[in-house]
């Protein structure tokens, strides 16, 4: 599509952009129908292509047009079952449609349209699954509780009227004995397009659940470590305010190790934690969506969600809070413990400059002594060079006493010398 003949270039990605709120559209459906749907997540070693060619070798199985190269959506109709294909963020999600429904509702379910060995060879793991079947029926042709006892082997169930009472939903969230979760839904006069998109906010709503819950886990997990750290740094702050300079470089050690333990568990551990705070609200908007009103005597879905799924993200919420707090306070402590290390290292380079100034005079006046004895050395040795001369000149007839040259040579020599010794030093220092 090119709009350049009339406006200024588009942005590279305009359409795309444009069409994403049209992405991933929930399927038409038609009362009575059943529904399966997978949820799957990619174990480490499998490529983030591998579902798209599952699915591409099912739709050239069933001669259809496979999805494009790079698709993150498709939905085609593979004659006895329509076949929709969504990939996500962290999974990939096959839903199953079959028009029709059983004298038992849960008797045939949609899955087994599918081929047995193309199913047990789909790439990944499941996180989730269930089974829907749509009926038509404007009212609940059972009670609650024989509803209970024949397709959920009577446990509580959960539910009620959904869309301004247009249709009734119920489930047990639990899994059966054939790995699915079960959904029983009466259509009481809902469009083919709002059949479909309350099946699609129900199923999302599972699968978003069991997603979210994948941070749970790791809360149980890191929450003890955490506790340790806690009372260690506890220990720490203690120390510190008794430490002696001598104490200081092993506790900056443990805090150094403390704070490279809490950052590499954080930084494995952030984005469980913040995914799970997304799927949370996705669950929750999915919830609002569904417009329920409440049936006497049962949980609806929003009430079941507030009391288990609400205290497991408060759980995950409130260890990551302290995960994050942790690693504040150890950095708080490391940054204090650091600045009594930086003082005490101030005062011990004072005292060591103190000492080396100290050590300076001493070897000045040292310096100073030695260059007196070296004046006395030279002018002994210059005085006798002319005391030997006077001796010799004397000895050759020349009118004076050796001994008055001698001792006139002294003073002059000494002068000579000593001026010599300190020339010599202030060009030495002129020079460094």
């Amino acid at each position: 599509m090119s709009f350049d003949n009339v406006l200024p270039p588009s942005y590279a990605k305009r359409v795309e952009l444009n069409d994403e709120v049209h992405a991933r559209p929930p399927e038409m459906l038609f009362s009575p129908c059943r529904v399966s749907q997978i949820a799957l997540l990619p174990t480490a070693d499998e490529a983030r292509d591998a579902p798209w060619a599952a699915l591409c070798a099912l739709a050239q199985r069933f001669s259809v047009p496979p999805p494009a190269p790079g698709a993150n959506h498709y939905s085609a109709d593979f004659g006895p079952f329509r076949l929709k294909w969504e990939r996500h963020g962290e999974f990939s999600r096959f839903m199953v449609v079959v028009a029709g429904a059983e004298p038992e509702p849960f008797a045939a379910a949609a899955i087994h349209a599918l081929p047995a060995e193309w199913l047990k060879a789909l790439p990944g793991q499941v996180i989730a699954a269930a089974h829907v079947t749509l009926l038509a029926s404007k009212d609940v042709p059972l009670a609650i509780s024989e509803i209970s006892r024949r397709y959920f082997r009577d446990h509580m169930l959960v539910g009620g009227p959904l869309v301004s009472g247009q249709a009734h939903a119920f489930t047990d969230f639990r899994i059966q004995d054939d790995g699915f979760s079960r959904f029983l839904i009466y259509d009481g006069g809902m469009s083919p397009y709002q059949a479909g998109r309350l099946t699609q906010r129900l199923l999302e709503m599972e699968t978003y659940r069991i997603m979210a819950l994948l941070a749970l886990p790791v809360a149980q997990e890191v929450a003890p470590q955490i506790g340790a750290q806690e009372r260690e740094l506890a220990e720490i702050s203690a120390a510190l305010v008794e430490a002696q300079e001598a104490d200081e470089p092993l506790l900056l050690q443990r805090l150094t190790r403390m704070a490279a333990e809490a950052e590499s568990r954080e930084s494995r551990h952030r984005f469980r934690f913040s995914a799970a705070a997304a799927y949370y609200e996705l669950v929750r908007n999915r919830i609002q969506e569904l417009r329920e009103t409440r049936m006497e005597g049962m949980q609806t879905f929003g009430e079941f969600t507030e009391r288990r799924l609400a205290p497991a993200m408060n759980t995950c919420q409130a260890v990551g809070a302290r995960q994050e707090m942790l690693s504040q306070r150890v950095a708080r402590a490391t940054q204090l413990l650091s600045t009594r290390v930086d003082i005490t290292r101030e005062r011990q380079n004072q005292a060591l400059l103190a000492s080396m100034e100290r050590r300076a005079r001493q070897q000045l006046r040292l310096q100073q002594a030695v260059e007196g004895f070296s004046v006395a050395a030279i002018t002994y040795y210059v005085v006798g060079l002319v005391a030997y001369l006077a001796k010799g000149l004397a000895i050759s007839g020349a009118d004076f006493r050796e001994e008055i040259v001698t001792s006139i040579a002294i003073p002059v020599v000494a002068l000579a010398v000593a001026l010599g010794v300190r020339r010599f030093r202030r060009r030495t220092a002129v020079n460094d």
